[in-house]
């Protein structure tokens, strides 16, 4: 490609860095604004309940061993910052994302693990106003969005990318460009320095380790580190999406199109179709989940560990999900549609009691993952990733009861709404003040951030038997 073509060619990335940094609270609709308001509550609690699982204890090892004498940020459910922002971002977004709680989108992709920690990190160090974090947290959303959206997320992902990784310090720079007041030129460079350091691959299923909830908080990370170096004037990439020679749309993805990255932009905020997880798994396994305890209402329990089951995939839900269950750690369970649906089925429910140590390896529940038909269905082909559609059967004396889920619960179209986070973040976090946190949340744009914080402290849980 010659200079003078390079030149007229469209720039993305500089459309979208003229967004974020005129983006005002006064822009966004009042929906997107209550979406953000119910998300930032939904990611508190999983990064609250996330806190004591392994995985996140040895981030925050990790990080205190470089911890500043006075700190920035507060790790979710202590009392008082001690990290540095981007630090605190890592840990708590390894916490969100710790024990497959957090919100999705249908993009493919963990929004608010990557961009909440992100923003709430930077808020409380600068002591940002309710509204600029909202105005922040919707940028990093909507720009974390579009690029998985631009990416194609079916065929990024069947390339063996976790696009939460890829695309989340996108989102986390967007957002903390957005509460530094960065213009237009630094933020482009944020975006530039962001997706340089994207990364994130397929491989943690091998063998269920904790890479994958690394994922979400090095994205955290990255992003408040692109944001704080393009502030310093250290320089990034004006045309990370779109330059022919390691562009990300070319690097991530043989099916890329910019379009989706501008397209409408400011106008339709794809953040409001985030999805809230109601179970413990891959949002992929949630239309099965769904029906699986549909069968279990429709045919009665005790259920019958030896009845046939079948079920309906997509090729991508296949790839991800549809491997040959064998007891491990509660990721590999996690991402087990084979485990996922025989836990509903079995036990009523797909929450973290399902995928304790001592049930991942019950003999009966690998048993019944282990008989489970999965079967390829071209129709779910066509409306994946789009929708989330699933069925399962089960035999019951001599006929199959069959049942279709088009949307699982949790996503837009069979929504939860406010009251259901809030009863969500209970059942997890029984210890907290609920009400108290939810009602700051709720009115974030009139309370300080540290307010809220700090009804987080006292969390501290005893470790959780998770493996």
């Amino acid at each position: 490609m010659l200079n003078s073509e390079r030149k007229t060619t469209r720039a993305p990335t500089r459309e979208l860095a003229r967004w974020v940094s005129g983006l005002k609270y006064g822009d966004l609709p009042t929906r997107t604004k209550e979406v953000v308001r119910i998300v930032l509550l939904d990611t508190l609690g999983c990064g609250v309940y996330g806190y004591a699982t392994p995985w996140a204890k040895t981030l925050l090892q990790w990080a205190r061993a470089a911890a500043p004498a006075k700190g920035e940020a507060t790790v979710w459910g202590e009392a008082a910052p001690t990290l540095r922002a981007a630090d605190a971002a890592l840990v708590n977004g390894t916490a969100v994302h710790a024990f497959e709680l957090d919100d999705y989108h249908q993009a493919k992709l963990h929004p608010g693990a990557a961009v909440i920690p992100a923003a709430v990190a930077m808020a409380e160090k600068l002591g940002a106003s309710g509204e600029r974090l909202v105005t922040a947290i919707a940028a990093g959303y909507e720009v974390m969005i579009r690029s998985s959206l631009a990416l194609n997320p079916s065929a990024a992902r069947l390339r063996g990318w976790h696009l939460t990784g890829v695309c989340g310090p996108f989102g986390a720079a967007a957002a903390c460009a957005s509460l530094m007041g960065l213009d237009e030129e630094r933020t482009a460079w944020a975006l530039g320095l962001a997706g340089t350091q994207g990364a994130g691959l397929w491989a943690f299923n091998a063998d269920g380790t904790m890479s994958k909830r690394l994922h979400a908080g090095k994205a955290a990370h990255s992003g408040v580190l692109a944001a704080e170096l393009a502030a310093l004037g250290f320089t990034g990439p004006t045309q990370i999406y779109e330059f022919h020679d390691g562009g990300v749309l070319k690097a991530y993805s043989d099916a890329s199109d910019p379009a989706p990255l501008t397209r409408d932009l400011g106008a339709v905020f794809h953040l409001d179709a985030t999805s809230i997880k109601p179970y413990s798994c891959c949002g992929s396994t949630h239309s099965y989940v769904d029906a699986a305890l549909e069968l279990r209402r429709r045919l009665g329990t005790p259920w019958d560990a030896k009845r046939p089951v079948r079920l309906g995939m997509a090729k991508v839900v296949d790839v991800q999900c549809g491997f040959d269950y064998q007891p491990g750690s509660a990721l590999n369970a996690q991402m087990s549609l084979r485990y996922v649906v025989a836990a509903a089925l079995m036990e009523g429910g797909a929450l973290p009691p399902q995928f304790s140590d001592e049930k991942i390896a019950d003999p009966v529940l690998a048993g019944l993952a282990g008989r489970i038909v999965c079967e390829h269905d071209g129709k779910l082909d066509r409306l994946y990733p789009a929708r989330f559609s699933a069925w399962v059967a089960a035999e019951d004396r001599g006929q199959w009861v069959r049942v279709d889920v088009p949307d699982p619960l949790g996503s837009t179209a069979n929504p939860v709404d406010a009251r259901g986070v809030v009863g969500k973040f209970r059942g997890i976090n029984p210890r907290l003040p609920v009400d108290a946190i939810a009602e700051a949340a709720f009115d974030i744009e009139r309370r300080p951030v540290r307010e809220l914080l700090g009804l987080l402290a006292g969390a501290k849980t005893r470790q959780r038997k998770t493996a």
